[in-house]
């Protein structure tokens, strides 16, 4: 079967390299050689986050420590932020897990601003808040820093920070920031396959942990906290995916960081200018688009302007050139479209990603 070159917003493509090094030989993984493997990258995982912290790896969804971050840290009441469906989601979650939860509502293609979450923060009712750096649904990035100010303010609350696909794409300083838990799936911007986890905690985050008796076991804390000390993991990780990481740090580091902060930036403006280009505008409000993926406005946001195309169609064309977009997400599904840039991606490889674009737009 011929392969669709993905540029939706994950999975993404995935190199030749990292597969070769995710089909490397079993190792038992309470061996020596399993322990040797996580120690040789647990200092470029914390250089990548800029951390003295130890940085885990669970072998799940994000969504499992993203619950798990709920099921640790929430005894009073978690603020939910919300500006698109999967930080909207969180909500949901935090009640499925039996915790007071609120949510604090911005409209999709807004970004979460620190003074709505201060006011919020100011009533004394939280312990908790949740936040995606990147909504993926909307293409929308709220600003981290400005967010992560409040802590000054609010130090006993835990400030919990998706990073799901801006994680190596984006600067993250961890102990910079002063924030509580970082995560991130390593099928986006890692260019992974999916099923892995990248995450690393606080102190502060790591002691109320170890005093919530609810918290479970296999996304709890402190278990991983106590298995990463010795180069383990609370339970049998998938292997594969931890000999994919080192591949890809490899990489990285190769590149150099500032390097690929800066393609990711590069090839996320030449996306916004296509869609420009096209007559069309963005979904996220202006200064806060994402840099990982590009969320073209097609008629969803009120008062909206621009170009209008049948999506469903612009997505078929450009798959029957070998490459699948994205057809935009919950409650904007067609009324925009999601284009791809992260990972391993280049200009020459966004370039073939333009021209098939080009390509289907004079055919709609």
């Amino acid at each position: 079967m011929k392969h669709v070159k993905l540029h939706i917003p994950g999975p993404v493509e995935v190199s030749d390299k990292t597969f070769r090094a995710f089909c490397s030989p079993m190792i038992g993984h309470r061996g020596q050689g399993f322990k040797d493997l996580y120690a040789k990258i647990q200092p470029q995982l914390q250089s990548l986050l800029s951390t003295r912290q130890l940085v885990y790896l669970s072998t799940s969804s994000a969504w499992g420590v993203m619950e798990g971050a709920i099921r640790n840290l929430v005894t009073k009441k978690v603020l939910n932020c919300m500006c698109g469906a999967f930080s909207d989601k969180w909500l949901d979650v935090s009640t499925r897990c039996g915790k007071q939860a609120e949510g604090l509502q911005a409209p999709w293609g807004s970004p979460i601003r620190a003074e709505a979450i201060e006011k919020k923060l100011a009533t004394g009712a939280f312990d908790a808040l949740t936040l995606i750096h990147n909504e993926t649904s909307t293409g929308t990035m709220s600003p981290l820093a400005e967010i992560a100010e409040l802590k000054k303010k609010f130090p006993d609350v835990l400030f919990i920070v998706d990073a799901v696909s801006s994680m190596t794409a984006v600067p993250l300083d961890f102990d910079a920031l002063g924030i509580d838990v970082l995560l991130a799936g390593t099928q986006k911007a890692f260019a992974m396959p999916p099923g892995l986890t990248v995450f690393t905690c606080s102190e502060a985050a790591l002691k109320k942990a170890s005093t919530v008796k609810d918290r479970g076991y296999y996304f709890d804390f402190v278990e991983f906290q106590k298995n990463a000390a010795e180069s383990m993991t609370p339970s049998t990780p998938s292997i594969g995916h931890v000999y994919a990481l080192a591949s890809k740090l490899e990489d990285m580091f190769a590149e150099g960081l500032a390097a690929r902060y800066a393609r990711h930036l590069s090839l996320a403006r030449k996306t916004r200018a296509w869609a420009a280009n096209h007559g069309f505008n963005l979904f996220p409000d202006a200064g806060y688009e994402s840099v990982t993926l590009t969320c073209v406005n097609n008629g969803a946001k009120p008062g909206g302007r621009g170009r209008a195309v049948d999506v469903a169609k612009l997505q078929k064309l450009v798959k029957d050139q070998g490459i699948l977009i994205d057809g935009g997400y919950g409650k904007i599904k067609g009324t925009t479209f999601r284009i791809s840039s992260m990972g391993d991606e280049t200009e020459a490889t966004m370039d073939v990603v333009y021209g098939a674009l080009d390509s289907a737009m004079k055919q709609l």
